[in-house]
């Protein structure tokens, strides 16, 4: 299978698809007209008297020094050169992948003043598996992410650092591995390439995958939790939720409602129960989750439209016949919503956190034993492993702090306000990781309660995942070395396994 994408107008589940599962790619060939023709007009743009910015002047504060006819093409590659000081680790490969894709889109909407064969390097370098090692440290996410992409940029034109058939060499050699040929920059083509949103899209948009999955593996750990402690489905019920009106809540408790049905347990304590409400990490499950889900699909509309949008400066107004300066690669948009997403994931982990601190309390979690082990005091059962939750939940609440609201003035003062999209996206992977950790030892939390319900049963989907796990990790009996359970069961959960096991697997598509 092969997308062939439509600058403009690609959707989020396509982009989900490339990177979470390769798929190749390319631009709609009816795009190349456009992208010619603006191509020309910028090439004769370059040897005009009339100054434009990044053609024919420098970059930034040098944006009024005047550069000679001649010396375009220099001026493409040393931009690409000096631009190129990121540090840090390397850009996973999954999610350069989807970089690359998306300076392809932007490339592709024919605004830029590139040659065609720029985007044909970009896709014959994804198709042959020739990925740039990008930074991950070194953008304020306006004037574009410009050491990220100048480091992906390197690669085209045969310096940098690329990775080739699972192994780090100079960029130059990974291209003749290959069989690709290093690429000339004409006038304007460095700038487009480095001058834009793609890094942090792409991060952000990873969050945003992973975010979304684990909102929809929160509700299946919910439903086995509220099964755990016996809790009550009458907060489910849907006229509650319609009175209420959120789409995201409705969804939430219907789902909940779905994957109970049929429990024995439930219905072993409908009557005479002295208990009236459970505690809001049962109750607001849909409430909270619901909300989430309701942020979630607002930030993947802003990124779906990031992701189809020209952010490079100036654009080529080819209907104009003119070449503009503006803003668009000002990352505003990209850094709120990877700050919205940060929210929702930290939000997600603190209500499962709660959950889990509630099944391990015998005073709370209605007759389970201590810390879900048979012989508490000889056995500590779960007892580290919720602290363990606690120290990942709040982790996350330390890194959901807003990264937009941080500007700083860059370059002189000339790019005096930026929206810090790189790093606001970036650690979404990191808050992801933790958040699936805190659902795992909710899964084996939860899995532990029910068991302790025998001989009741709970719900025939749930019952699936209850097997589902066992095969990976068995019940705790006696204390032993818990690390590879807990490995063992946020693998479960971050690899889509839980998901698939409760029949859940598309949960999340209609949010994109």
């Amino acid at each position: 299978m092969m997308f062939t994408l439509t600058p403009a107008s690609t959707k989020l589940t396509q982009l989900e698809a490339i990177w979470r599962n390769h798929v190749p790619t390319r631009i709609d060939p009816a795009a190349r007209e456009q992208v010619e023709a603006t191509a020309k007009l910028t090439a004769q743009a370059a040897s005009s008297s009339q100054a434009i910015y990044g053609v024919n002047t420098g970059f930034g504060k040098l944006s009024s020094v005047r550069i000679a006819a001649e010396d375009t093409k220099a001026l493409q590659y040393n931009l690409i050169m000096s631009h190129c000081a990121g540090v840090g680790e390397p850009l996973d490969a999954d999610t350069t992948r989807l970089m690359m894709t998306l300076k392809m889109l932007s490339l592709g909407r024919g605004a830029s003043g590139v040659r065609w064969s720029i985007i044909d390097l970009l896709e014959r370098m994804l198709e042959k598996g020739v990925l740039p090692v990008v930074p991950t440290q070194g953008s304020v996410g306006a004037s574009g992410d410009l050491a990220p992409l100048a480091h992906m940029t390197a690669v085209m034109i045969g310096a940098g650092e690329a990775s080739y058939e699972n192994e780090r060499m100079a960029g130059s050699e990974a291209l003749a591995r290959a069989g690709l040929q290093p690429i000339e920059l004409g006038p304007k083509e460095g700038l487009a390439l480095i001058n834009g949103t793609q890094f942090s899209t792409a991060c952000a948009l990873a969050g945003l995958f992973s975010a979304l999955r684990s909102a929809a593996s929160s509700i299946v750990t919910a439903a086995l939790a509220t099964d755990a402690i016996m809790g009550s489905t009458e907060p489910l019920v849907d006229q509650i939720h319609v009175l209420r009106g959120h789409w995201g809540q409705i969804r939430v408790a219907q789902t909940m409602r779905d994957l109970i049905e049929g429990s024995e347990i439930r219905e072993s304590h409908r009557l005479e129960d002295t208990r009236v409400q459970d505690p809001y990490c049962i109750r607001c499950q849909p409430q909270v989750v619901g909300a989430v889900l309701d942020l979630l699909t607002y930030a993947a509309g802003t990124l779906e439209i990031e992701a189809n949008a020209v952010t490079d400066n100036p654009l080529v107004l080819f209907d104009l016949g003119t070449i503009v300066s503006g803003g668009n690669f000002h990352a505003e948009p990209v850094g709120l919503a990877a700050d919205q997403i940060a929210i929702a994931v930290a939000e997600i982990g603190a209500i499962s956190q709660r959950r889990v601190a509630l099944m391990v309390d015998p005073s709370l979690s209605f007759d389970l034993p201590s810390f879900l082990t048979s012989k508490p005091g000889m056995n500590s059962g779960f007892m580290i492993a919720e602290v363990t939750t606690a120290a990942l939940m709040s982790e996350n609440k330390h890194l959901a702090n807003p990264c937009s609201t941080d500007s700083t003035p860059t370059s002189a003062n000339q790019e005096d306000h930026v929206s810090m999209a790189a790093h606001a996206a970036r650690r979404l992977e990191r808050m992801n990781a933790n958040l699936d950790h805190i659902l795992g030892i909710e899964l084996l939390c939860a899995a532990q309660g029910i068991e302790f319900r025998a001989p009741l049963k709970t719900s025939p989907r749930l019952r699936n995942v209850l097997a589902a796990i066992r095969e990976r990790v068995p019940s705790l009996h006696a204390d032993r070395y818990l690390a590879p359970d807990l490995a063992q069961a946020n693998q479960f959960v971050s690899e889509g396994s839980l998901l698939q096991t409760a029949e859940l697997s598309d949960f999340w598509v209609s949010q994109l």
